[in-house]
């Protein structure tokens, strides 16, 4: 399970969202289903959950969106958004 690293503001409007690291100082853009996807995960919602969600939604191919939503937890990671829910360090 995964939560926004404590250095993390999210702001979201009807069609986007950004996300701003205080720490670093760097802003992130995100799109319609980059937000919902974020959303989710602070929902608790494991990579299939997210997955069966967006497909269902879009329309979409399942395993192509398991991949996409792999793809993106994977970038949220390495820029440090997000961190293991209950851990105090971030992965």
């Amino acid at each position: 399970m995964f939560t926004l690293a404590d250095t993390i503001r999210r702001t979201q409007s009807e069609d986007d969202g950004i996300l701003l690291d205080i720490h670093h100082g760097q802003m992130f853009s995100l799109n319609a289903v980059g937000s919902q996807m974020v959303e989710l995960l602070e929902k608790g919602l494991d990579e299939g959950q997210i997955a069966a969600h967006v497909a269902r939604a879009y329309a979409a191919d399942i395993e192509t969106i398991r991949a996409d939503v792999r793809d993106f937890i994977a970038v949220l990671q390495r820029h440090h958004i997000l961190q293991v829910r209950g851990a105090g360090s971030v992965i």
